[in-house]
């Protein structure tokens, strides 16, 4: 399954979704992906309530048209008061966007792309959770995950797995988590917006040390990404066998069939210290909608699979300044979004975990230093999977083993 990403740059959207009054856009059909055709673009975008269509033309004009009624294919004409026509042009980068219809007399297109409107409803009156958001803060949970230590001897470092779709952010998050640590922006794993899963491979990821960090008590996992189709993504037998312990480093996922124990990588005998401590599901926020019933499925069986391995499960929602305007101005306002919350909200539901186990990050992916908002979210999220491991670790402990 490909994955769908928009074509509007970082500028229009923020230009849009102020002329949609801060309201957020979810990409319902990119015709480069689902085909420029009328029957997918109904099947897609039909009964979706407010949308606004995009239309690239080979002249570098980005133009379309908002209406508030829904497509629904009536056969009849509808009126709508509040339908509104607009263009950009790359020429014209500097000027707000206007109400009327401008594309150079070029009428090919190179693209086009369906969104629905979706109300952000503003901010609420006060942080549903409290972060403070200073520089002090961002030292002081950087103070509590080195000073972190497992409650068992015989493990050193905590082990968490991220499994997410295609394109949620999993190898991003280990590359800000990293940059977080190294003070400046890092770029270890591989990331991008290829059609399948660009990790193939199951990670480890080691966080070195730095001036300011001398301990790092946990180790990163990366898999491939989850997918839609059959025999493609991550298998739920691969899954399993990554939180025992078996899987062992750089082994080469082979969709059509899981690892089998006479594989070089198969890890015959693996210890508490080689199993998975913490699985965290990296899902891009904007998309939580949009979540296909098969992905849903698929990650309802990996959490039966997990819970029946004692294995504790987070929730991480990825590009949460994507998903709202009013957290892009201010990345201080996720705590107040009601459109963050009710997303929040949404997945502990569909995927039946405790909204107190869904957290938000931002992560780095078009910046070249980094800054403490972002930080402070990336590392409380760090904290919460360390609690989750330390909940893992309390079925194994014994006072007189503790970890020194």
């Amino acid at each position: 399954m490909s994955t769908v990403t928009s074509s509007l740059n970082k500028w229009q959207r923020k230009k849009l979704c102020s002329l949609l009054n801060h309201a957020n856009l979810s990409l319902l059909f990119k015709a480069s992906v689902h085909g420029f055709n009328a029957t997918t673009f109904h099947q897609k975008c039909n009964t979706q309530g407010p949308t606004v269509i995009v239309a690239y033309n080979k002249s570098g004009y980005v133009f379309g048209a908002f209406t508030s009624k829904s497509y629904a294919q009536t056969g009849q004409n509808v009126v709508d008061s509040k339908a509104f026509l607009f263009s950009f042009n790359d020429k014209e980068m500097k000027e707000d966007p206007l109400r009327v219809k401008m594309h150079g007399n070029d009428l090919q297109l190179t693209e086009c792309e369906v969104y629905r409107v979706e109300d952000c409803e503003g901010l609420m009156e006060k942080p549903w959770r409290n972060v403070q958001w200073n520089s002090e803060r961002r030292q002081a949970l950087l103070s509590t995950i080195s000073g972190w230590k497992p409650s068992v001897s015989s493990v050193k470092q905590a082990r968490f797995l991220l499994v997410g779709p295609v394109g949620a952010g999993k190898s991003s998050f280990f590359n800000s988590i990293n940059s977080a640590f190294k003070g400046y922006v890092s770029m270890q794993a591989n990331t991008g917006t290829a059609g399948t899963s660009l990790t193939t491979q199951f990670r480890t990821y080691y966080i070195k040390p730095s001036n300011n960090v001398t301990h790092i008590p946990f180790i990163l996992c990366d898999t491939m990404g989850l997918e839609d189709g059959v025999n493609t993504g991550l298998d739920v037998d691969d899954f399993a066998t990554i939180l025992k312990g078996h899987i062992q480093d750089k082994y080469q996922f082979n969709p059509m069939m899981p690892i089998q124990p006479d594989s070089p990588h198969f890890h015959k005998s693996p210890g508490l210290k080689d199993k998975i401590h913490c699985v965290v599901y990296v899902i891009d926020i904007s998309k939580v909608k949009l979540l296909s019933d098969k992905t849903i499925e698929k990650f309802v069986v990996f959490r039966k699979k997990a819970n029946q391995l004692g294995v504790p499960q987070l929730v991480l929602l990825t590009k949460v300044d994507e998903a709202c305007p009013l957290v892009a101005e201010d990345l201080k306002n996720v705590y107040q979004s009601h459109y963050i919350n009710q997303m929040m909200q949404e997945i502990s539901s569909q995927l039946g975990v405790s909204l107190s186990a869904v957290v938000p990050v931002k992560n780095y992916y078009q910046e070249l230093e980094i800054d403490h908002q972002t930080d402070i979210l990336l590392l409380n999220a760090v904290v919460q999977m360390l609690r989750a491991a330390e909940g893992y670790f309390d079925d194994f402990y014994n006072p007189e083993e503790r970890s020194e």
